[in-house]
């Protein structure tokens, strides 16, 4: 699939939380960046955490599963969060207006592969899963695209 990937363990949420935000403020308008993993692994918490240390004011950042998308203007401009776990047809991308979001706005997707046809090659993929101890993961990251690699920069010791 890619090009470049990066392994990560995380100890906790508050890790998980915090590669979140060092990420969120490194992208910008047309990116996107895929979360896999089962239910649990951690994709809304590291979605959830991405949004917050974007917004001017808290607000409340709900886990889209039953509206599908949630949008946010952040500092650094529009952010959208999607679960596709419901999503049928791959024709609901469109309709749900994400196939033009992730050209004008920053995507967190969850349930990727839901995409189909419209998956963006130039996307970062993040699979998270569940570790040795209860809030423990482990990050895969992987992306084909070189911006990647100085938008993840902040998660290496180089």
């Amino acid at each position: 699939m890619a090009n470049s990937n990066l392994k990560i363990h995380l100890a906790d949420a508050e890790a998980t939380a915090n590669l979140a935000s060092i990420l969120a403020q490194n992208v910008q308008s047309g990116d996107t960046v895929l979360l896999l993993g089962e239910v649990g692994a951690g994709k809304t918490h590291f979605a959830r955490s991405f949004i917050k240390s974007l917004l001017t004011v808290d607000e409340d950042v709900p886990s889209p599963t039953f509206t599908l998308v949630q949008t946010y203007d952040t500092v650094i401009g529009e952010v959208w969060h999607s679960d596709l776990y419901r999503l049928s047809a791959e024709q609901e991308i469109e309709e749900l207006g994400l196939f033009d979001a992730m050209i004008e706005a920053v995507c967190l997707i969850e349930w990727p592969d839901r995409l189909g046809s419209y998956t963006p090659t130039d996307a970062l993929h993040i699979e998270l899963t569940p570790s040795s101890t209860l809030d423990s993961r482990v990050l895969i990251a992987q992306w084909d695209d070189p911006k990647w690699d100085a938008k993840t920069k902040g998660w290496r010791n180089d």
